[in-house]
Order: structure tokens, then sequence, then C-alpha cells
């Protein structure tokens, strides 16, 4: 066996945060970092592997010694950096741009600090990798990918190694670990006996990972003493203390016929998609102010000279980046873990928004607005490369009388006054439908001692709603919605009872290890079982929406969902609320499609994929649609989008969102819940989120699904204009659009080195485009031509003789 190599990588996988809380993760860090110092000074021949820029920056801010040791390491070739993100993340739940943004901070950082930036992208413990992570990947400097869950009884693959690749064709060469990212003691000879059995001719190398892991520690004396006995074995392969490029860099050019993966690695630990629902949310929510905040932060630079926050959106980012370690974003570690992370979140949010403010209060004092009494202007904010129509409600000060809602050129815009957040005299909510220029703003005008001719009294009889395209009907015992009718093109699109609260028996731990989909008995909302309703009422009807509440209680557990349908809109917005009291036990929401021949498409970062509708939990983004063919014989579709939630199945052609689910704080099989013992649960309490429903003639590509959920998550911002009649800006602009509707912006910012523009945008619908992207204020217009579901990045020089440069994640 000597013609083979086995390629023994030290490491230690620390989990800066899981059974503990990351004050203990930093000390394993120093701890297992010197450890690993010290072991290269006594074996000349010894390598050592780590991932994760978070942790060697705590390691230079407390210990400049020993992070100059490393330095020296790396240098040296000893010390490997892999991964090249910011931490070990869930490859599932992250945006598309925070794996663009783990990538930027991280291998700028390594840059820096060691003069080299990682090739080997390195998530050994996450818990399944999203199918577009090649393309992902690549734009990050990475050509390798090390992995190992799901394991071989979860996802069968062709090979240990193969070429793994995405929708745009982007590929990296991939290998799953065998069995253990660590080994250690004892167990280790058995460790290199199997995995050097993993061989299969002609492939005569692979990768065995050895070393305390988890809790940090990395590999021991005994570890490296034993290896070298065992080089002594001639029944092994050889045994070269190595490192994971040297391993992929020696089989990357051999002549073996290796297999090629197109498709998504999963399933690992289905339940990690729902688990903790509020780590989801929060996380869902920073991504996107972040990402608004930049955009009007750039614009704001451009347009008025405001100091771009470069050091500020840093610390949020990287606070972000952070908390999507997988162990936390996945919702398994202990309960304090989420104290720390929502601080963390905090952060990143209030930074964020202080610089959100900043730009747009900097850009609405420049406009011309002139003063009249008598009149509120209200300057709304777009950040999206599109003309968009968009939801709106307003907290505003006191309205004498009645009051007219216009746009700048004084055409009269429909409003709504709602129910405002405080209960106090003086205030007053309204509600609109602002209609916006691409990545602009436009100012309303709101005048008050004007009697409109509307008539907006809630009709609370009613169990009905409709607009010129839609009828809603609900079941006065359950609350279900029965029908949602498309009035344009003669077809239900139901095809039974949706938005229809199911229970399920979840005794499954804090992963849901084994579990693919939760099944078993269901109770649903009926009379019987179930959640029972107690309230079916119309809160709110007007020129701008009507709003149906539909309360439900099931024991001490509460559900309110509020329908709004927009008489300008052509999708529902429902406002959920849970107040969950209630132990191992799934809620999810079912909607039965009324369609034939289907599809099922989920968004994943950067990209969608087709999956079977098996009933399998499955993982997703912002949204899930099934399209096919109405009752009528009319192509047709409903997306189902929401603004907080990654978790949901689909079974033939019922869509099952995964509202939450209640198991013990990190319970991990085979470990046995004692029932007289006191254990935290998950999701305890209040939480709120927003889910749409969005029906569409034809697929789901022509109907701009993507754009429909990005509005949903990214909702403009808008705020009580004074500005100066001397102002210089007008009162409506637009500073970037893009064309057509597959092309997707998701960064506009000021670059990390310089004051040039970085641009971003990906192709939705998997298909080759020709896109024009435009920026008016800075008299640009890119042409480019996309693959299906290419990411493209640009440089963008404020001098406007220099050429606009295509670049990658890390801006180089």
């Amino acid at each position: 066996m000597t013609n083979q190599t086995l390629h023994m990588i030290g490491n230690a996988h620390i989990d800066p945060v899981w059974l503990w809380q990351w004050q203990e993760g930093f000390q394993e860090t120093l701890a297992t970092f010197r450890s690993a110092l010290d072991r290269m000074a006594e074996y000349p021949d010894f390598r050592f592997s780590a991932s994760s820029a978070a942790l060697y920056s705590w390691v230079e801010r407390v210990d400049p010694d020993l992070f100059a040791e490393i330095q020296a390491r790396v240098a040296e070739g000893r010390w490997e950096i892999v991964g090249g993100w910011w931490i070990e993340p869930d490859c599932n739940i992250p945006g598309g741009e925070s794996f663009a943004r783990q990538a930027l901070y991280a291998q700028r950082y390594f840059r820096e600090k060691f003069g080299v930036i990682a090739r080997v992208g390195y998530a050994v413990d996450s818990f399944g990798h999203s199918g577009t992570l090649p393309k992902i990947l690549k734009q990050s400097g990475l050509d390798f990918y090390v992995f190992m869950r799901p394991g071989p009884h979860e996802k069968g693959l062709p090979g240990r190694l193969f070429w793994w690749e995405s929708d745009d064709g982007s590929r990296i060469l991939a290998f799953r670990l065998p069995f253990s990212y660590t080994g250690w003691g004892q167990d280790l000879e058995a460790h290199i006996r199997r995995c050097a059995a993993e061989m299969k001719p002609p492939i005569n190398a692979a990768m065995c990972f050895y070393g305390v892991g988890d809790h940090g520690g990395g590999p021991t004396k005994e570890n490296i003493e034993n290896i070298r006995h065992l080089s002594d074995d001639p029944e092994l392969p050889a045994l070269a203390f190595s490192t994971a490029t040297a391993f992929f860099e020696s089989v990357a050019t051999r002549d073996w016929p290796l297999p090629t993966v197109h498709d998504e690695l999963q399933h690992h630990a289905s339940g990690c998609y729902a688990a903790h629902s509020a780590i989801k949310r929060w996380n869902r929510q920073a991504e996107n102010t972040l990402q608004r905040a930049e955009t009007w932060a750039a614009i704001a630079a451009h347009t008025t000279g405001l100091s771009y926050p470069q050091a500020e959106f840093g610390q949020a980012w990287q606070n972000v980046l952070f908390n999507q370690f997988h162990d936390i974003l996945a919702g398994t570690s202990l309960a304090a873990a989420y104290d720390d992370a929502r601080n963390l979140y905090g952060e990143a949010e209030s930074l964020a928004d202080r610089a959100l403010n900043d730009a747009v209060q900097s850009l609405a004092w420049q406009m011309a607005i002139p003063h009249e009494e008598g009149v509120k202007p209200i300057a709304v904010f777009n950040p999206h490369a599109w003309n968009a129509k968009l939801p709106m409600e307003l907290e505003i000060g006191r309205i004498d009388g009645d009051a007219v809602l216009t746009d700048e050129q004084g055409t009269p815009v429909p409003h709504q006054i709602v129910q405002s957040q405080a209960t106090a005299w003086g205030r007053t909510r309204i509600a609109f439908v602002a209609d916006l220029p691409p990545t602009g703003y436009r100012v309303y005008r709101l005048v008050s001692g004007v009697t409109p001719d509307v008539d907006d009294t809630p009709n609370a009889a009613d169990t009905t709603a409709e607009n010129d395209r839609f009828r809603l009907a609900f079941d006065p015992r359950t609350g279900t919605l029965t029908s949602l009718y498309d009035r344009h093109i003669g077809t239900q699109i139901l095809a039974g009872p949706a938005a229809r609260p199911v229970l399920i028996a979840d005794p499954s731990d804090t992963w849901s290890h084994n579990v693919f989909r939760f099944a078993g008995e269901e109770k649903a909302q009926d009379e019987t079982s179930g959640f029972q309703l107690t309230r079916l009422q119309t809160v709110a009807q007007g020129p701008v929406k009507t709003v149906i509440r539909v309360e439900s209680d099931w024991g001490p557990s509460h559900l309110v969902q509020e329908f709004c349908l927009y008489q300008d809109l052509q999708r529902i917005d429902v406002h959920v609320s849970v107040d969950w009291h209630a132990q191992h036990t799934l809620l999810k929401l079912r909607f039965p499609v009324a369609v034939h021949g289907y599809k099922v498409t989920h968004e994943i970062p950067f990209g969608h994929i087709e999956r079977f509708p098996s009933g399998e939990e499955e993982p997703m983004q912002r949204w899930v649609d099934i399209s096919g063919t109405a009752d009528n014989g009319v192509p047709y579709g409903l997306s189902l989008l929401n603004d907080g939630k990654y978790s949901v199945d689909v079974t033939r052609n019922e869509i099952g969102l995964t509202v939450l689910r209640s198991p013990v704080y990190a319970h991990h099989v085979p470990a046995e819940l004692d029932p007289d013992t006191a254990y935290a649960y998950i999701d305890q309490g209040e939480q709120t989120f927003t889910y749409s429903l969005y029906p569409h003639p034809g697929s789901w590509e022509e109907a701009a699904t993507v754009r429909q959920a990005a509005e949903l998550n990214r909702p403009p911002v808008a705020l009580i204009a004074t500005g100066r009649p001397a102002g210089q800006l007008p009162l409506s602009d637009t500073y970037l659009a893009a064309e057509p509707d597959n092309i997707i912006v998701t960064a506009l910012k000021q670059a990390e080195e310089g004051d040039d523009l970085i641009l971003r945008a990906y192709e939705s619908a998997g298909m080759a485009t020709e896109a024009r992207i435009q920026l008016p204020r800075w008299k640009r217009t890119i042409e480019a031509s996309f693959g299906p579901g290419e990411i493209k990045t640009w440089r963008i020089p404020l001098d406007q003789e220099a050429p606009v440069v295509d670049t990658n994640f890390l801006e180089n």
C-alpha cells in the first residue's frame, strides 16, 4: 500500500459557541492555539490547520506575542489558514450577501495579517450545504471545499472526492471527510485504518483529520507519536503530516475520472432550519437593514458629502457574521448563548440604523421642499433597483380634520388612517402605497383640512374581502382561508382550506437527528382538536387595504393572523403573532394549491433550486413556489414569501410553512430527558413575522417572485421631511436602476479601500441575460452579459474617465 498517501490534517475544530458561551470559546481558542504552537516547537514535521478569522482576531487583541508566533508559522508554511470565512457558518440560512461578506472580511483580514488568503473552503461541522456554494466559493478566492455532513447515510455521493458544480457552471474540488473531523487517544489508530480503507483505486490519496475537537484542544503529543509509530506499519498507506491545501493541490492535477455532482448537499439535522425563531428573524432583519443602510450611505456620500461609516459597517457585519456560526444560527446552542447573540445583533442593528438615518436625513435636508402651511412633506426611499409600489405605514403628528395625500406633482394618492402605535392624543398613523423610482425617493404631501371623497369605515361583519384582482373568503367556523379567487384569470387558487394551523408532535432533539420529515398525527384547526377559532373580524377597510383578523387558541397558546388585501397590490400580506406555550410540538401553516403538472422551487443563497415535493423538511430563504396549470388550463402558480422563516415542506401540491419548533435547548441524542427535571424550551412566548401570498399567472420567473420577496424583506424608509426651499435636490430622483426583472442588485457600497463604489448583482431566473444597469448620478451605464445564475461584482471608480472593473467578493 506504499503507493497510497493519507494526508494527516492536524486540527481542533473549535466551536466558539455551543454548549458554552463565547467567553469560554475565547479561552479555548487561546489555549488551543498555544498548544498547537508548542507541538510545532517539539515536532518539526507537524502541521496545523485552523479556520475562522474571528478566532484569530481574538488572539490578536489579547495576546500580540502569541499572534506573532502564528504569523511566523504561517510564513514558514506549517500553520495553514483555511476556511476563508469569518466563522464556520451555517451553510443554508445566511443570505447570499452574507456569504459575500464572510469572505470579504475574513480573506482581507488573512491577507493583511498573514500575507495569504485561504484556498480551501472549510465547513466540516455545518449541517448541510446549499447548491449555490460552488459559485460563492469561487467568488471568494476558494478553489476547494472540505465538509463532513451530511454523511453517507443521509446523502449518497459517487465518491468522497468529486467536482461540485453550481447552476452557473462554477465548480470546485470537494472532499467529504470520512467518519469524523477529530480523532485522538486510543481511538486514533482505528480512525486511521478506517480512513485508509475508504480509498478506492485509482484514487490513492485521502485526508484524515485528527486532534481533540469541538471544545478545542487540537493534536496531542500522543496523537503525533502514534502517527509516527503507525508510519512503519506496512499495511497502512504512507502517513504524511500535511495540510488540506497540500492534499487538494496534489490531487487536482491527477488524471482521475472524478465524478461531478450538480446538487445540494443535504440533509443533516433538518430541525435546525426552524429551531429558535428569534435567531432566524434577527439574522434576516440585520442582513436587510445593513444592505439598505450601505446603499443609502453610499448615495449620501456621493450626493451630499456625508462621511461613509466604513468602520461602523465593518463592526456591524462582523457581529452578524459571528452569529451565523453553525451552532448559533441553527438554534442548537444553550439558552444563554442567545442572550449574547441578541446583544450582537442589537449592536449591528443600531449601527446600521444610525447610518441609514444619517443618510436619508442628509438627503432629505437637501431637498427643495417649499414651506406650506398645513402640509406635512413625507419623503419615502426605495432601496430596490427597480420601480416599486411598496406598502407604507408612518406615525405622524396630529392631523387637524381630514387630509389629502398627493405626490410631488399634486396627484392625489389614496391613504388610510390606521391604528396608531401610541394610545395617546396627538398621534396619527397613515397607510398608503408609495409608487417609487428605482433606488430613489419621492416626496409626498399630506395636506390637512381637505376632505377626501372616500369611506374608510370598517365592516366588522364580513368574512370576505376583495379588490379588483382577488376575492378572499374565510370559514366562519374555523377561520381558515377557504377561497382565494383570481377574478382576472377566472380560477380558484386554493385546493382546500389554507393558512391552516397544524400541530405535529415533535419528540426529537434540538437538531431533529435522523428526522427528515415531521409527520405523524396532525391536529388541524377544526371544532374538536388543534387551534380553536375565537375571533374573525374585519378590523380595517378603506381605499388602501382591507384587513381581516383571525384569532385562534390552543390551550394557553394564541395565534393571530391579519390578512391585508391591498387595493393596488398583487400580493396579500399576512402579519402573524404567536404566543406559544407548548413543548415538543411543531406548528405549521398549510397551503394547498390548485395546480396540476406542477414544479416546486425554493430560494437558496444567490439562486434557487427545484425539489421533489416529497414532504421532507427543506431549507429555504425568502420564498417557495408551486407553479403548474390551473383548473381552467391557464399556467398559474402561488409563491409563499416570508420575512424570517427558513423551514418548509411541500407534500404533493401543499406547502407547509414551519412556524416554530419547541424542543429543549441544546438537547443532543442519545441524552434522554428526565421527566423530573425542569428544562428550558425553545420558542416559548411571543413572536411575530409576516408571510405573503403572491398568486401569479405564468411562472415565478415571469412574475418576478424574487423581486416581490425582496420588497417584503427590505421595506421602504420614510420620514417627515422638512427640507429647505433652497435645497439642491429634486422632489423625486433615482440613483440606480437594473433591468430586466431577473437581474437582482444585492449590494451598493463604498469599497473597503478608497472611494470607489462596489456594485453586485446576480441573475435570478436561470437564463442567459443581457443586462443594463444605470447609475445616472455617477453618469455610468453598465451593460453586461449574465450567464444563468451568474454573480457579478464591479468596482466603479469615482473618476468618470476610469473604466468600470470586474472584481469579486474580495474587491481585488
